[in-house]
């Protein structure tokens, strides 16, 4: 019976296939949204756990005041060598390394010049190593990357390395650049990042930060904690006892400390929130496919009572034809859930391939199976609890009225 009951309700779509057609169009608009949104959302979050798992969650971060809100390279508050080694000196720290930053005018032969931030860090071993790891480990692609002595060389971001992306033409090994009119030469490339700021850095040892910018001073200071300490319990006593080393006040602190996992989960609920909005706006696209659907269904119902009647006339009982109609408005529900998932998946890769020629290679998409079922069973339930209203109305139409009904 249900076999039969899905081919007449299947053959009474198809005979209205302009009206159908138009049903499923407005629900796959919303469904496509929702499955392409979801899955950046999705790909975005494995992306900041595969940046955290290559990062550990050892670190802590000592920042101007504002935190992550601060603009690198915008802010007055300096970290000294003193502070470096006073915070050094707390119970807990393992390492601790300071980090230059300035936005920078960098210009490469005729090219217009353009305006990336300048890291200055250590060339020791371990500094160096602690850095890298603040960037997810990233490793050199080509050339070689800065030593003790290199005062007036660079390593660049991955960008450097595509044209039309920093400049014209690629920058190579050997290559000289500008900064802020003084020539370095570039010795080496790190691997791409996935984001347009971080690929487009240039990275430059202290001694020559030093010469070119006049900065003697730290912006930012990255700190590991040993491997027997909690880094949220070592992060608030570094807090406390930085606070009195520069003769501050609780609660009117110039500088921020927080561990990796603050750090992420800043950024995770942003994406969250981002996330939910974008899906809601996505949301009232299925309303309207609702309204659709319901609107179609007692069209249906007003065109079919006649038949409605015959049905009921020889012996269709109530709950046969309200499956009858739940069937066909799921079905149209159905259809454009799966229409809308290849629509959405077609249209989150195209997003990615425009995504990473701009150098936004970490909006990567993923289409985890839970996403296909959810969406399918979604779209199937968002057009068979839209049919129930027009279903019902149809189940409890009297056989006789329903027979002299033109």
């Amino acid at each position: 019976m249900i076999k039969d009951v899905l081919k007449y309700s299947i053959s009474n779509l198809w005979d209205r296939k302009s009206r159908s057609f138009l049903t499923i169009l407005s629900i796959l608009i919303g469904i496509t949204a929702i499955f392409a949104l979801i899955s950046f959302g999705q790909g975005i979050n494995k992306y900041m756990n595969d940046f955290g798992q290559e990062m550990g969650t050892d670190k802590i971060f000592l920042m101007p005041g504002g935190g992550l809100a601060s603009s690198p390279g915008t802010s007055n508050i300096r970290y000294t060598e003193d502070d470096l080694d006073f915070i050094k000196k707390i119970k807990g720290v393992d390492e601790i390394s300071g980090m230059m930053i300035v936005s920078a005018k960098i210009k490469f032969k005729e090219y217009r010049e353009k305006y990336p931030f300048v890291i200055g860090m250590s060339t020791d071993v371990k500094d160096k190593k602690l850095v890298k790891e603040m960037f997810a480990g990233i490793e050199m692609i080509e050339g070689r990357e800065l030593k003790k002595g290199d005062v007036l060389k660079v390593t660049a971001g991955y960008s450097h390395t595509v044209p039309n992306r920093m400049f014209k033409k690629r920058v190579n090994v050997g290559d000289k650049l500008e900064i802020n009119d003084i020539k370095v030469e570039v010795v080496g490339f790190y691997e791409e990042v996935g984001s347009p700021t971080d690929d487009a850095q240039l990275y430059m040892s202290q001694e020559g930060f030093k010469e070119i910018f006049d900065i003697e001073d730290y912006e930012y200071l990255y700190v590991r904690a040993a491997s027997d300490q909690d880094p949220t319990e070592l992060a608030e006593r570094i807090k406390e006892k930085f606070r009195k080393h520069r003769g501050q006040r609780k609660g009117e602190e110039d500088f921020t400390v927080q561990t990796f996992e603050d750090v992420m989960e800043t950024f995770t609920s942003v994406i969250s929130i981002l996330n939910g909005i974008l899906v809601l706006i996505a949301l009232i696209s299925v309303v309207v496919a609702a309204v659709n659907i319901a609107n179609t269904m007692y069209t249906s119902i007003l065109e079919r009572t006649k038949e409605i009647g015959i049905m009921k006339s020889i012996g269709a009982k109530n709950r046969f034809i309200l499956f009858i109609f739940m069937a066909e408005s799921g079905i149209l529900g159905l259809v454009g859930g799966i229409i809308g998932i290849i629509f959405g998946y077609s249209i989150a890769k195209l997003g990615a391939v425009i995504a990473a020629s701009a150098g936004l290679s970490m909006l990567r998409p993923t289409f985890p199976l839970w996403l296909v079922i959810g969406c399918l069973l979604f779209a199937f339930l968002v057009g068979a609890i839209s049919g129930l209203f027009p279903a019902l109305q149809a189940s409890k139409l009297n056989p006789v009225d329903a027979l002299r009904y033109e």
